[in-house]
């Protein structure tokens, strides 16, 4: 009888296939483009157009079909195999039947390419001659005393060693203003800044030899808003004959442990943009002297945006003084994954403390300091070390020439050429005109004694960065064969710590509320970004005027920013006055809701059939997610039913066709959801809980999952309507109970019964007494892991430097969380999904598990309200213990972009061994790994084996004498957001382990997406029945290949008026991942393809005029740039294309 079974569905199977491939041939006959003569990428123009739709969708069609065949033939064998074994129950046991039928299981492995593979298992950058996991382990951190240099060395040189070639001084004019930090960025901007460039365009003037250098963006557009045209001329000829530079060009100088690199993209973006439109500048150095500790991602970005060279500062001093004594202080950076050369960018480290004037000029600051000429006597700052310095006149510029000269000649020993870069400037310098004469003409009377003496072989000038770099490349290529002087380093420089065991691991987590609204600013962002240029698109083709001369674009521009604004090293760090952080917050409130209103309105003018009815139309498209201030957590929106059927729209910002749960609160539990050919959704109608123990009688939430198109919208009607497809939650209460159970069915139980469990089709989850998490059996293998879930508490040290905004400086191993009493424990179980609250004096702790197939379903969802507003020098953390063996070995990512292996050191201090996390940690053994993942950048640290612990929230008393001048007191009720994934490890080398590259798979990747892109439901604020929606908006052919992302789809400024042009940006990133992961089950449309796409194979609803590739932040166009038929990536690489679309 099996048999029989197999043959009839295996020839069945074969059947549909030859026939289906018949009828694609046939086909793919008639749809086959003209290969016409015609240039690759000229597309054809006017009548042509309604053909390519009709040949469009016509594709679309096919490829659904090609995925319906291989999906029946996967069924096939995946059936035939299950004939074979014998019948297997795949189906969990699910309390309250509720599970795995809701949606079809396709038991399917994602096609992944075979030769997508051998990125992952190669060893990365083993051909770097500087390794910093290797320095970190040669390095033995025991801080002796160096002398004048505290921490470093003395350092000696002869007379004679500049006699063949001379000693070549680039003296570095700079002002470091930070966008917000004691001051707002309108009040710095009011009371310094906007005298900082006044005075440069006057002073600069006066002597051509004069230099001086900008990087902050935000500031320069601001001051440039308000000036004359005849300053504008004044800046741009100081631009053109070299006197003024800009470095770097972003909106801000950005943190490089907390953002995303969204937004380091989109900063980045917007400022070389401003410079584009403004001055016609395109930099070319970067120069990052404040972020505390630096990320290879910035090196990343900054090689794609086509810079050469890059300056860093805040680096840990042992690291320094290592560097020093290897001269191994400028180096080629090149990223840990790159198996050849093409990401290397030439990195220049400062070797000393501060990029103050005293620590900037040599070793001994005592001396440097007399060389910061706004010190001089009578000023309003002096020196610290006692010696001020002396205005230089005939009578003593000899004796003054010659001690600047010998702090010169030691700091160019720790370097490996004669070019010696001397930064001048501090915070908010050359503000009064005062200080740009003293520090310009006391220099130039010291440079003109210099460069008349031959004997001393020294020729010293004023210089910008660039000016430094050019004659560094120059004198390497002059005393090179064939090969650089300079070594090549990969891996990063966290954590930073200034002096003894001050490390700077604390701000990775300070302001965790602002921290999870940055990413929250950021999916908006983006969504609305992609949204409004297929609505703009559409309103240009309809010629929708409405939508064309709205004030969206305006909007837009604001939202980009304000967030590049909030990723400035004092905002996002979480390091600014209490002011300050509001000011941030503020900004980015506003913009939130100008989002929404952008989402909404662009998606509206996308669905609606009529396109014209936009013009009239008072439809509004309301957001689900209400914030009411810029301090307060979000909230649900409450939908008032009625008969009347309203439109609620689910739009999927992810690139994937996607099964996604979606919940939304209704006045009523008696509802229908609809799709628009009039199917019912199955529903789990929940209860909504305004305390742990009340339930609301006016709300309800009811959940059900969507499926959505790729970056594209689904439709669906709401109604008050009895249904049989809804279904309701039933609850458990442990160790309370409630009074009104309304309509729905509630159990109390006492804690002493049998233990609380939690399960889908891929897991099942056990709670202990206390409601949290402590073992998750995996159904594939049925093998039981111990994931225990505890929270925790650290103090501050006793001695007299405590933790503060910056730095961790705990007591000790962190105490265990202690409970009062019973802790309180809700649990639901659904039709859709299942969880556990418990209730903590300090934490609201929720694990939820979706009861779907697919991505969804196969991690676990744990989300935390931290309250800790009434503490006192104490910081809250989540750990997780498991029984894998990691071995000191644990993997953080870097920006979201790339992994970075991480050793967790006994010869380090406890807040040594804490690293960032932006959106994952793991740690593996040979069996499994294990993953947590993030949906905000937050401190972790694996301080035990088989154990990742994040610090959530922190509140400190005390400032950390870091010039902040106050602790961290104004603590919010924080929300933060997880996933975990526990994966098992196939053909796993445990050698390779201690590689410095890793990978996360597939699967990882694409969960990590979801939770930081989740879907967004928009309802019609009221009912309208006139207006005619589609059923979905579809705007790309297929989903992309799994392995690459869609980073943003950026409207593009216009260069002449204040609004857009008609071309984007299209950013792409492919993924690297590790094959040797399961990929089974997830559910997706997609396979990977070696990172190619064709241009034309991309969009539906849309022809592709133009698209030519670009650098990153579109400042350079390739020599060879034309259009392109088809994108090509490599493993990792992104890359940004001018888009044109109509």
């Amino acid at each position: 009888m099996k048999l029989s079974r197999q043959f009839t569905v295996f020839g069945s199977a074969i059947f549909c296939v030859v026939i289906f491939s018949l009828y694609l041939m046939l086909d793919r006959g008639h749809l086959d483009y003209p290969k016409s003569p015609r240039r690759e990428g000229s597309f054809p123009q006017g009548q042509l157009s309604m053909l390519q739709e009709k040949i469009d969708h016509l594709e679309r069609l096919l490829a659904e079909n090609n995925e319906i065949i291989s999906n029946i033939r996967d069924s096939v064998i995946n059936l035939s195999e299950s004939v074979e074994d014998g019948p297997k129950s795949s189906q969990g046991n699910f309390s309250q039947g509720a599970g795995s039928h809701l949606l079809s299981s396709q038991q399917l492995s994602l096609p992944v390419d075979p030769q997508d593979c051998p990125f992952a298992s190669r060893s990365g950058s083993q051909n770097s001659d500087v390794q910093m996991l290797d320095v970190y382990s040669l390095i033995p951190f025991d801080n002796p005393d160096g002398g004048v240099w505290k921490q470093g060395f003395d350092i000696t040189y002869k007379s004679d060693e500049w006699d063949a070639e001379p000693l070549q001084v680039f003296v570095v004019p700079h002002s470091h203003n930070d966008p917000g930090w004691l001051k707002t960025f309108d009040d710095y901007f009011r009371d310094k800044t906007q005298y900082i460039f006044n005075n440069m365009v006057v002073k600069l003037k006066e002597d051509s030899r004069r230099k001086f250098m900008w990087s902050e963006i935000s500031y320069l557009s601001k001051w440039w808003d308000v000036i004359d045209n005849q300053k504008k001329d004044a800046v741009k000829s100081l631009i053109e004959n070299g006197q003024f530079e800009i470095v770097t060009g972003g909106w801000v100088m950005p943190d490089e442990a907390a953002p995303h690199y969204f937004a380091l993209i989109d900063q980045l973006i917007e400022g070389h943009q401003w410079l584009e439109k403004n001055l016609g500048v395109k930099p070319r150095s970067g120069w990052s002297i404040d972020p505390f500790g630096h990320s290879p991602t910035m090196a990343y970005l900054l090689k794609r945006a086509g810079f050469s060279h890059m300056l860093i500062q805040r680096v840990h001093y042992a690291v320094k003084k290592h560097f020093a004594l290897h001269k191994t202080l400028e180096f080629f950076w090149r990223q840990n994954w790159d198996l050849g050369s093409v990401t290397d960018i030439f990195c220049h480290m400062m070797p000393f403390y501060s990029y103050d004037i005293p620590h900037t000029c040599g070793p001994d600051p005592k001396i440097c300091c007399q060389f910061d000429f706004k010190r001089l006597p009578g000023g309003r700052v002096g020196c610290p070390w006692g010696i001020p310095p002396e205005t230089i006149y005939s009578g003593n510029v000899q004796n003054r020439a010659q001690m600047l000269l010998d702090q010169y000649r030691k700091k160019s020993k720790l370097f490996r050429t004669k070019v010696l870069l001397a930064p001048l400037g501090d915070d908010f310098r050359y503000c009064e005109r005062t200080e740009w004469d003293q520090q310009f003409k006391n220099y130039q009377q010291l440079f003109d004694y210099l460069n008349f003496q031959p004997h001393l072989n020294v020729k010293i000038q004023f210089g910008t960065l660039s000016d430094y770099f050019d004659a560094l490349d120059k004198a390497d290529a002059a005393s090179r064969n064939s090969q650089s002087v300079f070594p090549v380093l990969s891996g990063d420089f966290f954590t930073y710590a200034d002096r003894d065991d001050h490390y700077w691991s604390g701000y990775f987590t300070s302001r965790p509320f602002y921290k999870r609204m940055d990413r929250l600013m950021e999916s908006h962002l983006r969504a609305a970004e992609i949204l409004y240029y297929f609505a703009l698109k559409q309103a240009q083709k309809y010629q929708i005027s409405k939508f064309l001369s709205s004030s969206h674009y305006v909007a837009l521009t604001e939202a980009r920013r304000n967030l590049g604004l909030f990723q400035h090293h004092d905002a996002i760090t979480g390091t600014a006055k209490d002011w300050v952080v509001v000011d941030y917050g503020t900004r980015l409130f506003r913009s939130f809701m100008n989002l929404k209103k952008i989402i909404g309105d662009s998606a509206l003018l996308l669905i609606l059939k009529d396109k014209y009815s936009y013009q009239f139309s008072d439809v509004f498209l309301e957001m689900d997610l209400e914030q009411k201030s810029q301090d307060s957590l979000p909230q649900k929106n409450i939908i008032r039913l009625s008969a009347e059927p309203r439109y609620l729209v689910v739009y999927n910002p992810s690139e994937q066709d996607r099964n996604s749960v979606v919940s939304v609160y209704v006045s009523s539990p008696t509802v229908q959801v609809l799709s628009l050919s009039g199917k019912p959704m199955e529903l789990q109608v929940s209860a909504v809980w305004n305390t742990a123990s009340t339930i609301s009688q006016t709300a309800y939430e009811i959940s059900f999952v969507a499926h959505t198109p790729p970056l594209g919208l689904k439709l669906y009607k709401i109604l008050e309507s009895p249904s049989s497809k809804s279904h309701l939650a039933d609850y458990a209460l442990l160790n309370g109970k409630t009074e009104d159970k309304g309509i729905f069915t509630i159990k109390t139980i006492e804690s002493a019964e049998e233990a609380v469990t939690l399960e889908n089709s891929f897991i099942k989850l056990r709670f202990g007494q206390a409601g949290l998490m402590e073992e998750m059996i995996n159904k594939e293998d049925g093998k039981q892991h111990k994931v225990k879930v505890e929270f925790s508490w650290y103090g501050t040290t006793n001695k007299k430097d405590k933790s503060g905004a910056y730095l961790f400086l705990p007591d000790g191993e962190a105490k265990p969380y202690v409970y009062t009493a019973l802790t309180f424990v809700r649990v639901t179980r659904g039709r859709i999904y299942s969880e556990v609250t418990c209730f903590l004096e300090h934490v609201t702790h929720r694990v939820r598990l979706y009861n779907v197939q697919g991505i969804e379903g196969q991690s676990v969802e744990v989300a935390n309200i931290v309250d800790i507003r009434k503490e006192y020098n104490r910081e809250i953390a989540m750990r997780i213990s498991s029984g894998i063996n990691n071995q000191n070995r644990f993997y953080t990512d870097l920006n979201g972009y790339q992994i970075q292996s991480r050793m967790t050191m006994s010869k380090l201090p406890l807040q040594a061994n804490v690293y960032p996390m932006t959106t994952m940690a793991y740690i593996q053994d040979a069996k499994h790994r294990l993953s947590l993942l993030s949906a905000q950048s937050l401190g972790v640290s694996s301080l035990k084996s088989g154990q990742i612990e994040v610090i959530m929230d922190r509140r400190l008393m005390q400032d950390d004498n870091r010039g902040l001048g106050q602790g961290v007191h104004d603590n919010k009720i924080t929300a933060n957001l997880f996933r975990i994934l526990l994966e098992k490890r196939s053909a796993v080398n445990m050698e390779e382990e201690k590689n410095s590259v890793s990978y996360p798979s597939l699967l990882s990747h694409i969960t990590s997406s979801f939770l930081n892109h989740p879907v967004l439901p928009m309802t019609e604020k009221v009912p309208s029945p006139t207006s005619e929606l589609l059923d979905e908006f579809s705007p790309l052919l297929s989903s992309l290949p799994c392995d690459i992302h869609l980073v943003n789809l950026r409207t593009i400024q216009s260069k002449v008026s204040v609004g857009y042009s008609d071309e984007a940006a299209l950013i792409l990133h492919r993924k690297g991942f590790d094959c040797r992961f399961s990929s089974r089950n997830t559910g997706l449309l997609c396979s990977t393809t070696q990172g190619k796409m064709l241009v034309q194979k991309l969009f539906n609803k849309f022809a592709v005029e133009s698209l030519t590739p670009s650098s990153l932040s579109l400042m350079h166009s390739p020599p060879d740039a034309r259009n392109i038929s088809e994108i090509n990536l490599s493993p990792m690489e992104i890359s940004t294309f001018r888009i044109r679309l109509r």
